[in-house]
């Protein structure tokens, strides 16, 4: 399997979330563990340029949110 890649990018209006299909199912599993009952209102996970995305990307937060 291909190692995950994931761009963000975006503007004030727009953002995109661009992966190949490594990166596809690596943010689908991040997505899914925030959905695990064991875990609070607020638990997020940060994923940065150059670190869990490609250089060059903004900076994404995944917040589990209740309220909404």
């Amino acid at each position: 399997m291909n190692e995950p890649r994931i761009k963000v990018y975006g503007s004030a209006t727009e953002i995109t979330v661009a992966a190949n299909a490594a990166g596809l199912r690596d943010l689908a599993e991040r997505l899914i563990g925030l959905a695990d009952p064991e875990l609070r209102d607020g638990y997020h996970e940060h994923l940065e340029g150059g670190i869990n995305l490609e250089d060059g990307s903004i900076s994404l937060i995944l917040e589990r949110n209740e309220k909404l």
